[in-house]
């Protein structure tokens, strides 16, 4: 049994409210018996006979399914982390006698058995000022109050009287905290830490794309997620039926955020790495080999498209007899050079070949059906539909416009030297096609080497055939390492809906990495799509973003350097020893780490893995590999460089700089790889070095 008193639902029972925190912790406890009371409900739904077939019926126990797991409670997650006391109810006039209210922020929707909210989804347009509201525009806020948690109990409270001109403006203590929390498991949710840059990115609506260049430890990432949340909760309707997608580099990032969404209440989106999208098994067509870094540059040039464009129309036939078409005792004759009239306008139309194939005989039937007509017969739509399937029209158009296997035609152009230089002349100069050229060509689909590059190739030719299908929102993560022809596969697969693309450009690690936003966002397809720059760091200590920082003039000469709003300067050091004794001296580093609170991350060139590997095992210390999620008992991940990106530790041990650099084909990208392990530290950064730093780092 619950009662109303100051604006919220407390139990009858509860402790003396005249204690504020009392009072909230009652909120809470109330908050969360009304979540399972709208649990409940759903869980005692009788679906019986309320579907017109099994089909129906699936699809609805599905939905009733995925809206219990919503309506979780999950005991060590905040239910609500905000509150707002407006000084009028929103949307009135701002006049004498207009009633303020109050409303809890937080991860998802909660009412009591009236319907009355007792929490905001904190996407709610009402919750808005929680995260713009400030002392110079207050957005008629009175009172913005956090919370602070230890575990999933309400410990501690923080004010902040917006409207109040005696009261000066102040750095939020908890929210600091909240920010500096260490991190165990994979990525949380930022949504009680928002800050009112990230939450104009968030809030942009569903009609265009964005482009967020963000420096390491602005949250992009989370931003980036957190904007998708927020669009199925505006458009959830729209994005049912379209769909919506999170692309991230690899399986390990992709696990790293897997959490944030469902935590936010939103499980019905997507993950995928490129790899996953292109790779078509139906076509026999999988990863089986890998390309030098020179033919997969040239294989993601936006330039191949034309190549393969021109490679398809080559199947199509110029005709050179008539098409006859019996019916009855009647003989329709369609001669070569009307034949070759609808040919070439199809042609001219630059319709998708599959689609210009099957308005071939159609457009073959309506010739016949004229000089039917004008013979003084009276066809309609059924004998235009009979003729197209004439046998004599069906032959005319396999002769004409055969049907096409999209990685037969990638194969046959990385098989066959004459037919690549035809279709690539003017195109790929005689040097970038030997080089795209299979060394040992694969005797079919199934046994051929494709590599990733190549089945990019294949997903380009499949939609020069027929249309990929579009949804309706795609997250793009890390987009700064995909070529052209990547985000080409991309771009199809939002063509008709909207994309938040998220990247750094210092972070660039493949020799394809895109040189600007701008020509991205073109091969894209999403020219003129706003760009926004995070510059202001929450994660990365001041002294390690300052070192790493140093960097930014070779990687990326005119980026913005990024600053760091953290009170604390964190743990820095970079020690210089023996080589003889790096294995020993990274061993130590990881002991000091590990006395520390939070998680662990010991990144090394890749080549420097197996070592490693062996020194920790041998020193008795327990490590992870990226993916795998880390817990209380095991907080040491081993992490190669090349897939440090998008991950974040409390502390870093960083193994030998120059072997980094090293491991990369040339020294830009190399010091990109560099800058990267550099910026995954949120607490503090310990650097081993036995060779030389790099001149950058040295100074």
């Amino acid at each position: 049994m619950y009662s109303l008193a100051g604006g919220y639902a407390v139990p009858s029972h509860a402790p003396d409210h005249s204690d504020p925190l009392a009072r909230e912790r009652a909120h809470l406890t109330a908050s969360r018996a009304a979540l399972r009371v709208m649990r409940a409900d759903v869980e005692a739904l009788d679906l019986r006979d309320v579907a017109a077939n099994w089909v129906n019926a699936e699809a609805l126990h599905h939905q009733v399914s995925e809206r219990i797991k919503a309506l979780a409670d999950l005991a060590d997650t905040p239910l609500f982390f905000g509150r707002l006391d407006y000084l009028h109810a929103p949307g009135a006039e701002t006049a004498e006698g207009a009633e303020g209210e109050r409303f809890y922020i937080g991860r998802r929707h909660v009412h009591d058995a009236d319907g009355d909210p007792m929490v905001i989804d904190w996407r709610a347009p009402v919750s808005q000022p929680f995260y713009q509201a400030s002392k110079k525009a207050p957005m008629d806020v009175g009172l913005r109050r956090r919370f602070g948690y230890t575990g999933g109990e309400l410990t501690a409270y923080e004010d902040e009287r917006l409207s109040d001109p005696t009261e000066d403006e102040q750095t939020s203590k908890l929210l600091q905290s909240e920010i500096e929390r260490p991190r165990v498991g994979p990525m949380r949710d930022i949504v009680a830490t928002i800050q009112p840059e990230q939450d104009e990115i968030v809030r942009q609506g569903i009609g265009g794309t964005i482009c967020v260049q963000g420096a390491p430890g602005t949250g992009k990432t989370a931003v980036g997620l957190h904007r998708v949340a927020y669009l199925l909760y505006a458009h959830r309707e729209r994005l049912a039926r379209s769909g919506t997608l999170v692309i991230g580099p690899n399986r390990s990032f992709l696990h790293y955020i897997e959490q944030v969404l469902p935590a936010l209440g939103e499980l019905q989106v997507a993950q995928a790495t490129v790899e996953d999208l292109v790779t078509r098994p139906s076509l026999g067509a999988v990863t089986r080999g890998t390309d030098s870094a020179d033919a997969a540059r040239i294989k993601g040039d936006a330039r191949l498209a034309e190549v393969l464009r021109r490679a398809l129309r080559s199947y199509v036939t110029r005709p050179t007899e008539p098409c006859v078409v019996v019916r009855g005792s009647r003989r329709w004759r369609v001669p070569a050079y009307e034949l070759e009239e609808i040919v070439e306008e199809l042609l001219t139309r630059d319709i998708r070949y599959g689609a210009a194939r099957e308005a071939l005989p159609r457009r073959i039937a309506h010739a016949v059906l004229v000089r039917m007509e004008q013979s003084g017969e009276a066809p309609d739509d059924r004998v235009q539909d009979a003729v197209a399937r004439n046998p004599a029209v069906k032959a005319a158009v396999k002769a004409i416009w055969p049907p096409v296997d999209p990685a037969k035609l990638v194969l046959r152009l990385l098989s066959d030297a004459d037919f690549l230089a035809e279709h690539a002349d003017g195109v790929l100069d005689a040097d970038d096609q030997k080089t795209v050229l299979w060394a040992k060509p694969g005797r079919g689909v199934k046994s051929a080497k494709w590599s990733p590059a190549d089945l990019v190739l294949i997903d380009e030719a499949a939609d020069l055939i027929e249309r990929t299908s579009s949804l309706g929102h795609v997250v793009l993560d890390e987009a700064q390492d995909l070529s052209p022809m990547q985000y080409r596969a991309v771009g199809r697969r939002c063509s008709t809906g909207s994309a938040t693309v998220l990247g750094d450009i210092a972070q660039g690690t493949t020799p394809w990495a895109t040189a600007s936003w701008e020509e991205a966002l073109t091969h894209l397809g999403k020219e003129g799509a706003g760009i926004e720059e995070l510059t202001q760091g929450f994660r990365v200590p001041r002294e390690v973003i300052a070192y790493a920082s140093r960097l930014l003039p070779a990687i990326a000469p005119g980026l913005s350097e990024a600053t760091s709003i953290r009170e604390a300067a964190g743990d820095f050091s970079v020690r210089a020893v023996d080589p003889a004794d790096l294995d020993a001296a990274v061993i130590a580093a990881c002991h000091e780490a590990l006395a520390h609170e939070g998680s662990i991350g010991l990144i090394a060139a890749d080549a420097r893995i197996p070592a490693l590997a062996q020194a920790l095992d041998a020193a008795g210390l327990t490590h992870l590999t990226p993916g795998e999620e880390t817990s209380a008992e095991s907080r040491l991940t081993l992490v190669p460089a090349t897939l440090a990106k998008g991950l974040e530790y409390d502390y870093v041990v960083l193994d030998e700089p120059a072997a980094v650099v090293d491991g990369e084909p040339d020294e830009r990208t190399g010091l990109r790889r560099l800058y990267v392990a550099l910026t995954r530290a949120v607490s503090g950064l310990t650097v081993i070095h036995g060779a030389p730093l790099p001149e950058r780092l040295a100074t």
